[in-house]
């Protein structure tokens, strides 16, 4: 594979799989799991994942080989164990992208509900397909486009929650302890929000796929997956810290809409529909990071026959490069994933009712 990503296109390439915006996607579930201490659930899941991103450093750097937790199980344990290993990803890697793109989707019809979802899911997987294909490069170019949108949409909502409470408490109002303690709330609610925010970093691992596409990998990949799990603890501390500071308590008309409720709160109708369209941008933005996982943990599975030959580097080697990426994108869109029939969309903006990934991955 050609050498083309630097630490900061893998950073980026990790924290577009995470998706930053998922912070609020997952507000409402979240606050109502820990009673309003949603800043200290995202800081015990950080903790968690930050030993977890230390391992994959470890190993990432012992074994510098695309296949991430297939390849370290398979050398460091045995060929039987990485077979399992290697499936149980891939199956994760597979089922993740088509939440991604029906989420996606599922937004779209909300805001379009003469076009059939069904279109809306085709043209997500042929786009994702086609810039994949095309290459890790070009890829990477996009991904940088999508996720500066994305970070300063999450920017501006921070910066507009943070307006809100200083209007309503005054300047101390932003330094409250809420978000992280309450007298009336046991530790163990937080514990059990924790359980929830971790959902919010799955994807910081799969940079180490990236691995034989990445300069200096032996040294870029462990920073680079370092650097995306602290980056993305920063994200979800700060948000979750602001954003419970503006909407105090776990009372919404709508636990899985609790985002652009809030939303609605502190800007109002036009940037609800900013916010909306960015989460449309978000989820395009991961299901291609999704989608290029698949393409490389088939290959590096495909090298050593676990996977059908076709994915294998001497396929590749005879001119079928990117067939890897094509056959995930035809598994992805195989029709008993069940996309055809979506969730159904909200009636309005000013009522929005539409999924995060919680509720459609139930």
């Amino acid at each position: 594979m050609d050498r083309a990503l630097g630490l900061w296109s893998v950073v980026l390439f990790g924290l577009a799989y995470m998706t930053p915006m998922i912070v609020f996607g997952t507000f409402g579930p979240l606050a109502t799991a820990s009673q309003g201490t949603t800043a200290m659930s995202y800081l015990l899941a950080s903790g968690a994942i930050l030993l977890t991103a230390l391992s994959y450093g470890v190993m990432s750097r012992v074994y510098p080989v695309a296949g991430s937790a297939y390849t370290y199980a398979r050398r460091s344990l045995s060929s039987g164990v990485g077979f399992l290993v290697g499936w149980a990803v891939l199956l994760d890697y597979f089922f993740l992208p088509m939440v991604i793109w029906l989420i996606g989707a599922a937004y779209l019809s909300s805001a379009f509900p003469a076009v059939p979802t069904w279109v809306w899911i085709v043209a997500f997987i042929l786009t994702t397909t086609v810039i994949n294909i095309l290459g890790i490069a070009f890829a990477s170019r996009v991904n940088f486009v999508l996720m500066l949108v994305q970070l300063a949409v999450v920017v501006a909502f921070v910066l507009l929650a943070a307006r809100y409470v200083a209007a309503a408490d005054g300047a101390g109002g932003l330094a409250a302890a809420a978000p992280f303690f309450q007298a009336n709330v046991p530790f163990s609610a937080s514990v059990a929000g924790a359980a929830i925010a971790a959902y919010s970093f799955l994807g910081f691992d799969a940079v180490s796929t990236l691995t034989e596409e990445t300069r200096e990998a032996g040294r870029t990949i462990p920073k680079a997956i370092l650097i995306v799990a602290m980056a993305g603890g920063a994200i979800f501390v700060a948000a979750g810290y602001v954003i419970q500071l503006a909407h105090p308590g776990f009372e919404f008309a709508s636990v899985d809409a609790a985002g652009n409720e809030i939303a609605q709160k502190i800007g109002g109708d036009f940037f609800v529909v900013i916010f909306l369209a960015t989460l449309v941008l978000a989820q395009f933005s991961s299901g291609l990071a999704a989608q290029a996982s698949v393409g490389r943990l088939l290959y590096a599975m495909g090298a050593t026959t676990c996977c059908p030959a076709a994915c294998s580097p001497a396929c590749i080697r005879n001119g079928r490069r990117r067939l890897s990426t094509c056959l995930s994108s035809a598994w992805l869109g195989w029709p008993p994933s069940g996309w055809m029939s979506p969730p159904p969309p909200p009636s309005s903006i000013s009522e929005p009712s539409w999924p995060s990934r919680r509720s459609i991955s139930r």
